[in-house]
């Protein structure tokens, strides 16, 4: 282990004993490592996560964030979410008891690709949910995240570059003339979302493949409400977006425009998520991004 990896432990095991008084801690086991949280088990029933952002203020002022961002969901997901046990806001650091399940991104992917219509289903009831609720109701807690589509592209295609040696050549022409397209028309009706909703954040039980809860709210936003779908369709396919759309009730948006932009999104954001994976040698989210290159870039 690293002498970083020690530092970390010890920051685990120093906030737990702190913050939970009488806490006996028997193991610390690490979950993994996203772009903007590093996170442990503790004694199988807590999760303590630690953010990555490097400026103290900034990263004080996120913690805080989350924690009311969790306490606003509580009360509108139908799904489970964190409840938080505590925070060290200077640290970065949110706690909460574990939620049943696990990750989705962990399952085998030819399970994944038979239960993710059901799947989606549900997340599309999720998702009908949250964007339900009147942007106004959530002033102060969550801000707006608008990045136009061309910026999307802009971004897309400087990430190619550092990329493009892991992507078969037979899809690297298709992926060009994407980045090269027009991009689609940046008109919708903004709504609170998840903002995040990647499989590694969708919780389900093994067995019953049914989905137990919903994770890491911390780029939760008021977005264009195809960008969550469009997360779906990077990771699920396009079965299950349609599973999710088709679940999905709203008198905001146009369901169809709404589908495109999210094709557009599940296409963006797979060369970061790539990126990602390769950069943390997390082979998973390799695996996963380039599987995903057969229904959204076919040759």
């Amino acid at each position: 282990m690293t002498s970083r990896g020690r530092d970390r432990l010890a920051d685990v095991h120093g906030v737990v004993v702190r913050h939970l008084r009488g806490c006996r801690i028997g193991s610390v086991v690490p979950l993994g490592e996203g772009q903007d949280n590093l996170a442990y088990e503790v004694n199988g029933e807590l999760v303590v996560r630690f953010s990555k952002e490097p400026d103290l203020a900034r990263r004080t002022a996120l913690v805080g964030r989350e924690a009311r961002v969790l306490a606003a969901v509580a009360g509108i997901s139908p799904l489970p979410v964190p409840e938080p046990a505590f925070t060290v806001a200077e640290q970065g650091c949110l706690a909460y008891r574990k939620l049943p399940g696990v990750p989705l991104l962990d399952m085998p992917r030819h399970r994944r690709s038979a239960h993710g219509a059901s799947i989606a289903a549900t997340l599309g009831g999720l998702l009908t949910a949250l964007h339900a609720v009147p942007v106004e109701r959530l002033a102060g807690v969550v801000d707006a995240d608008h990045q136009p589509p061309a910026e999307w592209l802009h971004e897309a295609a400087e990430t190619y570059v550092t990329v493009a040696g892991r992507i078969p050549a037979a899809c690297r022409r298709p992926v060009e003339a994407f980045l090269e397209a027009a991009p689609p028309h940046d008109e919708w009706t903004p709504a609170f979302s998840h903002n995040d909703l990647g499989i590694e954040h969708v919780l389900i039980d093994p067995v019953a493949w049914t989905v137990t809860g919903i994770i890491d709210w911390s780029d939760a936003a008021i977005v264009d409400p195809a960008y969550d779908f469009g997360l779906l369709h990077r990771d699920l396919g396009p079965a299950a977006t349609r599973a999710a759309i088709s679940g999905y009730r709203t008198d905001a948006n146009d369901l169809a425009a709404l589908g495109e932009r999210a094709t557009f999104y599940a296409r963006c954001s797979f060369f970061e998520d790539l990126a990602h994976g390769i950069e943390t040698e997390q082979g998973k989210y390799v695996d996963k991004s380039l599987a995903a290159l057969q229904w959204l870039f076919p040759a």
